[in-house]
């Protein structure tokens, strides 16, 4: 098994493979308003919930890019859901566009007024997170050096659902297809799930013990 330490990024492969191993990733397509009104819409990969009660979530930004500085600036954003069959339209929205320059009209899609927070929703997304922003800071080094990384996290204060994602009253993975981010250039689409008990026994003695899917479950 090959070891690399990661300063200087000395792994002698073609790409780095840090985001290829932290995989996948949940895609955070962050729609923001600054104050003076511009609307910007961007993918992040660098996105995850962090907490069920209160529900937060959070993104990370390069840099001060616009939806970090809108959501600062403003205090909201919202998270869309991002699915199979807006794969080409997300990824319209990752172009440099200049501030100002809104990136629904970018990827051809709609903006809809959110109920709570002056962001837009992608009307087009099977769901959407309206966030208030609760905090934001750039993460140090183990030198206690700043980063140019900037984290925001924000609370979920409304949650929009399409009804055609719903099944006997549960979100249907098969039916929303989300998309996720792996390595390099490569994203995956949820289209199989299965599902896994949790041990009831301390020792787990009451599961399989063979490493792996679950009998049943194709490979």
């Amino acid at each position: 098994m090959m070891f690399y330490e990661t300063a200087g990024n000395r792994h002698g492969l073609p790409h780095d493979p840090f985001k290829a191993i932290v995989a996948p990733r949940p895609i955070g397509w962050i729609s923001t308003r600054s104050r003076a009104g511009a609307v910007n819409l961007a993918p992040y990969s660098f996105f995850s919930a962090v907490s069920d009660d209160p529900k937060l979530v959070l993104f990370g930004s390069s840099g001060a890019k616009d939806s970090a500085a809108f959501a600062i600036e403003s205090g909201e954003f919202v998270a869309n859901f991002a699915s199979a069959h807006l794969a080409n339209a997300l990824v319209r929205t990752s172009a440099a566009a200049a501030r100002g320059v809104s990136e629904f009209e970018i990827a051809g899609l709609t903006e809809r007024p959110a109920r709570l927070v002056s962001a837009p929703i992608v009307d087009e997304a099977y769901a959407a997170l309206e966030c208030r922003v609760t905090q934001s800071f750039h993460p140090e080094t183990l030198d206690g050096q700043g980063t140019e990384t900037v984290i925001v996290v924000g609370q979920v204060v409304g949650i929009h659902i399409d009804e055609r994602i719903l099944r006997d009253g549960l979100i249907a993975v098969d039916l929303a297809e989300p998309l996720s981010r792996l390595g390099y250039l490569d994203y995956a689409v949820t289209r199989e799930v299965f599902a896994m008990k949790r041990p009831r026994q301390p020792d787990a003695s009451d599961l399989p013990v063979e490493p792996g899917l679950p009998p049943g479950v194709k490979r």
